[in-house]
């Protein structure tokens, strides 16, 4: 009797299986979490996620700790399961081979295994090729306008002081961020640069207003323009708290300061003025359509 228990034991899978098993399931889970492709369509929850877990600006790739803990996770998993388990894991393995049917079903799960990772590993090359950012603009509500800027003078990040009546020559794109943002402030100002590019105009400006001169003072600007990957002609601009708040009030810019955290609730808006300094357009709730716009501006 006891030889037959311990046989039918032998005959079974044990745990060193299920837990690779579970290592397989979790790092799938984990990795389609931070790469698979949402599109356009990406909803606001995953985004907050990917950026939160693995550093991932919208549509793009995970930063430096974001792939250590996609990589390093995994592999540390099954290091201790091989340290830990090693000949259960080789016995449950030899069983898994040892029947056709357990052998075909391996080899079904291993097929869709590699072709997920495929699929992950091109989604990876494309984001790659475009700098670590996919161009994936989300919704947004565009609207024609004809108005004027607030006549009142900002400071930019090389100090000096600008006159936002006195943004003409050529269409620019304001939109409003702050500092302290490691969600959709970075998502807006790098979906408007990936805009720029769809629609091959280079001589547009980008021109961010700080939603939070509180913190966003003048001396921190340059380091937000490098944060935020502003070159050329692009500019943050920040100021006097009175001189800020007037230009968000003139300009209509819904938002709420919570003076415990000093983080800013904002609604999303983008401004397109014409080569007059004047607003053209203004687009609510996203940045989807900017690239049309820009590509009709003059």
């Amino acid at each position: 009797m006891e030889d037959r228990i311990a046989t039918a034991r032998a005959e079974r899978p044990g745990g060193a299986l299920i837990a690779l098993a579970a290592i397989i399931v979790i790092t799938a889970a984990w990795w389609a979490l931070a790469l698979w492709p949402a599109g356009a369509a990406e909803p606001e929850w995953l985004t907050r996620t990917r950026a939160a877990c693995f550093g991932s600006p919208r549509g793009g790739l995970p930063n430096a700790g974001g792939w250590i803990l996609l990589l390093g996770e995994p592999a540390g998993m099954l290091a201790a399961l091989v340290a830990g388990w090693g000949r259960s894991l080789r016995r449950d393995l030899a069983w898994v081979g040892a029947h056709p049917v357990r052998r075909a079903a391996a080899l079904v799960v291993t097929a869709v295994l590699l072709l997920a990772t495929g699929a992950l590993g091109f989604r990876v090359a494309r984001a790659w090729e475009t700098g670590g950012t996919m161009e994936v603009a989300f919704g947004g509500t565009a609207r024609r306008v004809s108005r004027d800027l607030p006549a009142i003078s900002l400071i930019d990040q090389e100090g000096r002081r600008t006159s936002l009546g006195d943004l003409r020559g050529t269409p620019v794109m304001v939109t409003f961020a702050f500092g302290h943002c490691a969600t959709v402030c970075p998502i807006v100002v790098t979906d408007l640069q990936a805009a720029r590019r769809t629609a091959n105009r280079p001589d547009v400006p980008l021109v961010v207003i700080t939603l939070d001169p509180w913190r966003d003072t003048p001396e921190r600007l340059p380091t937000l323009a490098r944060h935020w990957k502003l070159s050329g002609p692009d500019r943050v601009l920040s100021g006097e708290v009175g001189d800020v708040t007037q230009v968000l009030d003139e300009l209509a810019i819904a938002r709420r300061r919570n003076e415990t955290t000093g983080d800013i609730d904002h609604a999303t808006a983008v401004l397109i003025l014409d080569g007059e300094g004047r607003i053209a357009w203004r687009v609510d709730g996203g940045s989807g359509g900017i690239a049309e716009v820009l590509a009709g501006a003059h």
